[in-house]
Formats: C-alpha cells, sequence, structure tokens
C-alpha cells in the first residue's frame, strides 16, 4: 500500500504550486529579456527547468537559478528539494 504522505511528482496540483510560483518570478526575468520553463519534477522532487531567451546564455543564469528561482520555489512549495536548469527538450 503506498504512503498517503508521499507526494506524487506528476499530480497536476503539485505541478500548478510550482507553475503559479514561476509565474510570480517571470515578468522580472521577462523584463531582462528571459524566461522560464517547467521542463519535469523527479520522484526525489528535483525541479527542472529550462532556461529560456537571454536567461539561456547569461553568466549570471545560475546565480539567478540558485539564489532566485530556487529560493522562491522552495518557499513555495517546501516539497522540492533542488532546482535544475537542464536542456531544452525535444520537439
Amino acid at each position: 500500500m503506498a504512503d498517503a504522505s508521499v507526494l506524487d511528482p506528476a499530480d497536476p496540483d503539485f505541478r500548478q504550486r510550482i507553475e503559479t510560483t514561476l509565474d510570480s518570478i517571470r515578468p522580472y526575468m521577462m523584463a531582462d529579456g528571459g524566461s522560464v520553463r517547467l521542463q519535469n519534477v523527479t520522484d526525489d522532487m528535483v525541479v527542472e527547468l529550462e532556461l529560456l531567451g537571454a536567461c539561456g546564455t547569461c553568466p549570471m543564469s545560475m546565480m539567478t537559478l540558485r539564489a532566485g528561482i530556487e529560493q522562491a520555489i522552495k518557499r513555495a512549495v517546501p516539497e522540492v528539494t533542488r532546482v535544475e536548469a537542464v536542456a531544452p527538450a525535444a520537439r
């Protein structure tokens, strides 16, 4: 029997909480020509994001990821353990 306290990273409500947090910080990223897209949440609650536009090539993007995006997500969605930048998904 599955443990009811274990959160499913594919749960739409869980993913929406992450998207809502990203929506709150996207305007700041867009002001600098960038954005971010949620690609995946792993079973160990690692959020995988694709950095878009200027964020994909900015030398400060990793600092923005750790100090800005990751902290905002972990504050709003404490179940998240880490946030990582990943390559664009194949389309």
